[in-house]
């Protein structure tokens, strides 16, 4: 049967790859499917969405789906885009209210649901929504089903995109536009900069409706041809046998899943946490399989993102890989990536983030002035280096706030020579030369002086006494700490100071079983200035954290320090 998909680059690339090459594989079952399947099954999914909504193509309308991580997804996901729609994927783990606001927000006229969740759609679909979807229930998709012939024709990609939705830690959640000229543009830029191949077997642990999940760990490697194998939800000794899998001798092999090594892995530091804890239980002949794994002969490349990587763990991970180091990078949804270390180990340096991607223009402007800092001129007078909020433009920047024009239009800044708008990302860095880095001939984006993270402008960079302090800073010694196995830096409120520096700890229970604050004042006395030491402590069991390992800090701080609040702030 011969059918048609558009042109779109991402079909260009699937179209191009080996048709018997493993695309997807579910982890669990070992079942795989195929780059020729994959094509075919977006033609029939995109077909069946088409009549759902009315026969036509849906150019521009949104498509919600509810589906688990897995070749259906992917299908899904694909399709929506096939249909030159936009696609809004929704987190099974959101509570029904959540997905009520993103449905009403979004105002998506289908509601796609696998047979697992089909009744947490209908639990949403009872509920007051401005717009009542069509709802269908997915089909799940096996391997070697019947293939037709697909041909791609026409270069209009209309309203084919993806809608991904902030975590609204400080507002509602906002609507983020990025369409599939955005979405290429962030492909390719990765691709250069991580040399992704047909090769590579990429092992996904990570939630679909975040950026990092769904372009850095899903879209990027259908590009570039290489394997996605879902493991979902992370549980870090499955993780473990899997990885060492290929290595165990007599294993029994489930599918191709488990007779692949994984080449790349990306994933955000709590799971490089979790398996750093883990592996010392595994038994003997898996703890040297696993080592094996992920040594730098085997495992490509290890990314570590979304949060901060402290120290510690990335050291750790270093010592238990036999030299493998983790390649820190910045991102967030309105940008996809936009800063990255190299491929080369001196490039990866401890704390930074690296240099802008490939298309990617990056500038700081000082936090103070507003006048942006020229490249060259990152210390001022005093010597002192000059923290500036990190402003970004190109074509992997998203097109809009859905349906928010006033939101869309307070995140960029006009630039005076007419290039282009800058996008305020809010977050705080500063820019230091680092002259063992920055030399691979391979990497030419990779140069000049590298950025350091500082934190979010509105929680992290605390300003106490007439001084700046950056909360990130301030953790990454806390964790360098052997008394220490968690902790989040806050502001705390204070009409003398304008703000204190609070820690909020969690205690390495195997190192020690009480702490006080001149404990810490002691242990950081050779480590930080006086005004960065933090001047309030407390203890807890658990720091909350949501499913990419972020923290709000400001709902932290009022629930954890609020006896600590000086009762004249302003």
């Amino acid at each position: 049967m011969l059918s048609t998909l558009p042109r779109l680059p991402i079909f260009q690339a699937v179209a191009g790859h080996d048709p018997e090459a493993v695309a997807v594989a579910h982890s669990p079952s070992g079942r795989s499917f195929t780059y020729g399947q994959l094509l075919a099954d977006v033609s029939r999914a995109r077909d069946w969405l088409r009549e759902a909504g009315g026969g036509a193509d849906l150019d521009g309308a949104r498509i919600a789906f509810l589906v688990e991580n897995s070749y259906d997804y992917v299908v899904t996901l694909l399709a929506a885009m096939a249909a030159r729609s936009i696609a809004v994927p929704l987190s099974p783990a959101f509570p029904a209210p959540e997905l009520q606001y993103i449905l009403n927000h979004s105002e998506a006229s289908l509601l796609v649901s696998s047979p697992k969740f089909t009744s947490r759609a209908e639990e949403v679909l009872a509920m007051e929504l401005t717009l009542q979807p069509t709802h269908l229930e997915l089909a799940k998709h096996v391997s070697g089903q019947e293939r037709r012939h697909v041909t791609l024709e026409g270069t209009d990609p209309a309203g084919a995109g993806l809608m991904l939705y902030t975590s609204g830690t400080t507002n509602r959640p906002k609507g983020v536009l990025l369409p599939q000229s955005v979405l290429t543009a962030q492909c390719q830029s990765l691709m250069q900069a991580w040399k992704y191949t047909p090769s590579d077997h990429l092992l996904h642990v990570l939630p679909l409706h975040h950026i990092h999940g769904t372009v850095n760990a899903l879209l990027t490697p259908l590009f570039a041809g290489s394997s996605v194998e879902f493991m979902f939800p992370f549980n870090a000794h499955a993780v473990w046998k899997r990885l060492a899998a290929p290595f165990l001798a007599g294993t029994t092999t489930n599918g191709t899943t488990t007779r692949s090594k994984v080449t790349f892995f990306t994933v955000v530091p709590t799971v490089y946490s979790r398996l750093l804890a883990s592996h010392k239980s595994l038994p003997a002949e898996l703890q040297e399989a696993a080592r094996q794994a992920i040594s730098p002969a085997n495992l490509r490349i290890n990314i570590s993102g979304s949060a901060a990587l402290p120290t510690p763990v990335k050291a750790a991970w270093q010592t238990l890989s036999r030299g493998n180091v983790l390649l820190e990078r910045y991102g967030m949804t309105e940008v996809g990536m936009a800063l990255s270390c190299g491929l080369d180990f001196a490039d990866r340096v401890d704390a930074s983030v690296g240099w802008p991607l490939p298309s990617v223009q990056a500038r700081l402007v000082d936090v103070d002035t507003g006048e942006v800092i020229p490249p060259g001129q990152d210390v001022d007078a005093a010597g002192r280096e000059r923290p500036g909020e990190i402003q970004l433009r190109g074509p992997t920047i998203f097109k809009e706030y859905w349906r928010n024009p006033d939101a869309t239009a307070k995140e960029f800044i006009a630039d005076p020579g007419g290039h282009g708008p800058w996008f305020k990302t809010g977050d705080v860095a500063v820019r230091r030369p680092v002259p063992s880095a920055g030399h691979n001939a391979g990497q030419p984006w990779a140069r000049g002086p590298l950025y350091f993270i500082q934190g979010r402008l509105t929680a992290d960079i605390i300003k106490t006494g007439g001084e700046k302090v950056s909360a990130l800073e301030v953790e990454r010694e806390l964790l360098s700490l052997p008394e220490v196995a968690e902790v989040a830096v806050v502001a705390v409120p204070s009409g003398n100071w304008g703000h204190k520096v609070g820690a909020i700890i969690v205690l390495d229970t195997d190192v020690i079983q009480q702490w006080s604050p001149m404990d810490m004042r002691r242990a950081l006395k050779s480590r930080l200035v006086n005004y960065k030491i933090p001047q309030v402590m407390r203890v807890v069991d658990h720091i909350p954290r949501n499913a990419m390992g972020k923290i709000n800090k400001k709902q932290l701080a009022r629930a954890i320090f609020a006896d600590d609040f000086s009762g004249d702030e302003k």
